[in-house]
């Protein structure tokens, strides 16, 4: 059974930094993808960064290339999202996510949906 257990949110004023982790267990794949995606208050899910487990390839929404970055650590089973420059526009519930994934773009949050969700972090951005 896939369960993922995200952390990291807070407040913080806009030009700052937070650091998102998941922890993922269960994962049965040889390949996955493990994805952050948020969603601001009445507005849809959106798709933010994803990244392979396998070759460590990552994938970002254009709204924050440059800003985020999304890695994963050794053993595969726990991904980062690394947020500077934020905007109140950030503003939102940031949910980990996973599913299993091969080929290219596989792991593209903003082109794939995604089987596991974890159960969010809120992150709240003042200007």
């Amino acid at each position: 059974q896939v369960h993922l257990v995200e952390s990291g949110g807070g407040s913080v004023q806009a030009g700052g930094s937070l650091r998102l982790s998941c922890v993922a267990t269960g994962l049965f794949s040889a390949s996955n993808c493990l994805a952050w995606f948020r969603q601001a208050p009445g507005k849809e899910y959106e798709g933010v960064a994803g990244i392979s487990t396998q070759d460590g390839t990552t994938y970002y929404h254009d709204s924050v290339k440059g800003r985020f970055t999304v890695s994963q650590e050794y053993a595969k089973t726990t991904v980062y999202l690394q947020m500077s420059g934020l905007k109140s526009e950030d503003t939102a519930m940031y949910y980990c996510a996973a599913r299993a994934g091969y080929g290219v773009n596989s792991c593209d949050p903003t082109k794939n949906n995604f089987d596991y969700w974890g159960q969010g972090t809120e992150v709240t951005v003042s200007s």
